[in-house]
């Protein structure tokens, strides 16, 4: 179910958890309204501020080391004489309905998968390979992947209001510069990194809205099961609740042909 920490992607990780710690401890060190201004042993907001930052941290390696929906190729089942489940589903459709699309690699390829030649493997109702986690986000980590932006953009925004709080005034730019050099360092990667993930927890909500994948969104014209598809018109949008019902409250693999095939009876 996941990988290993010093496969791929080890220097990644290394890099977000090194910057995490050090914008961490600059605000914990600077006098900021992170601590309360009265004179108890127990500060609770510093607590609360560095478990949910081990919380974040924890996503992060959680939704990067985890499997994100490899297909079970037929040399992974080589030791089960029976096809497997994922195949049988997928044969077993009418196949003038839906044409059955086969990798080059990984033989299987279900419908809403594709082969992430990073990764080489093909991954279930594929988004993107996302470089940040080094990772794929498929249908097993997405869920994860969202909950792990929700909560790491809940964690920068506290830790902006911090940075701003800890800002001293000087009688010159330069006397104000070498007083806050590190706490305004920390403010450009908070900033930065805040623009980043809501405009990546903005567009994903959206797309999980309409039930469509990032990979989808931008190549809908060149994949063999939407090209034919006016440009309005999704065979996987079941409405807004229930995209994101199906989203959020559906575990397990879904046989995404049946799907397909169901709008397209109900439309000819």
């Amino acid at each position: 179910m996941f990988h290993s920490v010093w496969g791929s992607g080890c220097g990644i990780r290394t890099v977000h958890t090194l910057l995490t710690c050090g914008v961490s401890l600059v605000l914990l060190l600077h006098d900021t309204d992170l601590y309360s201004r009265e004179d108890v042993w127990i500060q609770p907001r510093p607590l609360v501020f560095v478990l949910m930052v081990t919380c974040s941290t924890a996503l992060y390696y959680g939704v990067s080391l985890m499997d994100p929906g490899f297909v079970l190729t037929d040399c992974d089942d080589k030791y089960l004489p029976l096809p497997t489940n994922e195949q049988q589903e997928v044969t077993s459709l009418n196949p003038g309905a839906v044409r059955m699309r086969r990798c080059g690699y990984c033989l299987l390829k279900p419908m809403r998968a594709r082969h992430c030649k990073s990764c080489r493997r093909c991954v279930r109702r594929y988004d993107h390979h996302c470089p940040w986690i080094e990772n794929c986000v498929g249908e097993k980590n997405h869920r994860v992947f969202i909950l792990y932006l929700a909560l790491q953009l809940v964690v920068l925004l506290w830790a902006i209001r911090i940075a701003w709080s800890g800002f001293y005034s000087a009688g010159t730019w330069s006397e104000w510069l070498r007083t806050n050099i590190f706490l305004l360092a920390a403010s450009m990667v908070i900033g930065f990194v805040t623009t980043v993930v809501i405009l990546l927890l903005v567009s994903h909500l959206y797309l999980i809205s309409c039930n469509v994948t990032t990979w989808e969104f931008m190549s809908y014209h060149r994949i063999s099961y939407l090209k034919d598809c006016d440009s309005d018109a999704n065979p996987f949008d079941r409405g807004v609740l229930r995209n994101l019902w199906g989203f959020f409250c559906t575990c397990g693999n879904v046989a995404w042909e049946r799907v397909y095939s169901r709008d397209t009876y109900n439309t000819v």
